[in-house]
């Protein structure tokens, strides 16, 4: 019951009551042992002026510095002649020690000062330092005197020490959580920015596609049943290619390692001759040209490739009207620059969808450190214009077919 007691952290001065009142049960015991053995005078007396010492250590943490202003009038009450009563030490070690761990060192220092001076001088001055049943020599009594205070300030200081180092240890602890947690919530923010890039990269252009042609196809339904039933077929077959991109992309979110053989490669140089192939399907003129052979090419390097032209294709097709499309790829030793652009009407101002498509465009050329530039063209039409610098690689090279 008392550990439970003691160990309660939230009420402090519960715990000071209690510590008083097991000292106040230990002085009593020490003072009837000393009044059998040194023959110390008056018991009850005694142990009265010591309990009633003990009522600053009950209150020390609550009113630490009445309780050091207490303890310093009653250690000078022995050495006045008034009681006769021996000077008691429970109450002045355990206010020295409170004041040494719980204050800043210069008011520890007052503090210890003002419980322990007063008495110390005033004994020495007026010579009850030999009083008995003690009778020591003011020499000794000084010495014995400022030891205890030193031992006492001592290893208040030391725990204050460990207190300052265990609550250094806290913060430090803390500040790292906190850190780890902004940095787990900001590789969240950057894999829901790649899923999200990703899905409109994979979904938009197929989509755009399929919308293109399902409005060819509506309209020659009547006029031209073969050139629609070519027509539905590509959206069929661009619809199961979303899908299957799709289901690509969900396997590999849900799985920490890609299983190898299930799933189909990712996208580089070989397919944006497919890209361009759409485009001419759902009724846009566009070409592809190539200059310069592609190196050993990063496979990030041409995957960046291709998202760039498949989303400047798919703006093209949304936003250009009937217009020539063309897709440029100089390689060189160094860089690689892909540059698609359309003699249409661009983009409306302000349209959110592009917003969105160009911030995924920059976000991947910029992971490559390479530049992105978008905008009208002189003339009419728009331009997407990107350089990614190339690193020679031993890597699997990619190659345009032929």
């Amino acid at each position: 019951m008392l550990k439970r007691v003691l160990s309660r952290r939230a009420d402090p001065l519960v715990q000071d009551i209690v510590l008083a009142v097991v000292l106040a049960v230990v002085s009593g015991s020490s003072t009837a042992l000393a009044e059998q053995v040194l023959d110390a005078g008056n018991l009850a007396l005694q142990v009265t002026f010591d309990t009633v010492g003990l009522l600053a250590v009950a209150v020390r943490r609550r009113w630490l510095w009445g309780a050091v202003w207490f303890t310093a009038a009653h250690t000078v009450v022995p050495f006045l002649g008034v009681l006769p009563v021996m000077y008691g030490g429970f109450a002045v070690i355990v206010l020295t020690y409170t004041a040494a761990a719980y204050l800043p060192l210069r008011r520890a220092i007052a503090a210890g000062l003002l419980i322990w001076a007063p008495g110390m001088v005033l004994a020495t001055v007026l010579g009850r330092t030999n009083d008995e049943p003690l009778g020591l020599t003011p020499q000794v009594f000084l010495l014995f005197n400022a030891m205890s205070a030193a031992v006492c300030f001592t290893v208040g200081r030391m725990m204050a020490t460990r207190r300052a180092y265990v609550a250094a240890l806290e913060d430090r602890a803390r500040t790292a959580e906190t850190s780890q947690r902004a940095l787990t919530e900001q590789a969240v923010a950057d894999e829901r920015r790649r899923i999200a890039r990703e899905l409109h990269d994979v979904v938009a252009h197929h989509v755009s596609v399929m919308g293109v042609l399902a409005t060819g196809s509506r309209r020659m339904l009547q006029r031209d049943p073969g050139a629609a039933d070519e027509a539905l077929a590509t959206i069929e077959e661009t619809g199961r290619t979303a899908l299957r991109e799709m289901r690509r992309l969900l396997t590999v979110l849900r799985t920490e390692a890609e299983p190898a053989g299930e799933l189909a490669p990712q996208p580089g140089l070989a397919g944006v001759e497919g890209l361009v192939e759409q485009i001419r399907e759902a009724g846009l003129q566009a070409v592809l040209r190539v200059e310069g052979v592609p190196g050993q090419l990063d496979p990030g390097i041409a995957l960046t490739i291709y998202r760039i032209v498949q989303e400047a294709l798919t703006n093209a097709l949304k936003h250009a009207g009937a217009a020539t499309v063309e897709v440029r790829m100089v390689f060189s030793r160094s860089d690689v620059v892909v540059e698609v652009c359309d003699t249409g009407r661009g983009p409306q101002l302000g349209t959110a969808a592009i917003g969105h498509g160009l911030l995924g465009m920059r976000e991947r050329v910029m992971l490559y450190g390479g530049t992105l530039r978008t905008g009208p063209r002189p003339g009419g039409g728009y331009r997407v214009h990107a350089r990614i610098p190339i690193e020679q690689h031993a890597d699997s090279v990619e190659r345009l077919p032929a």
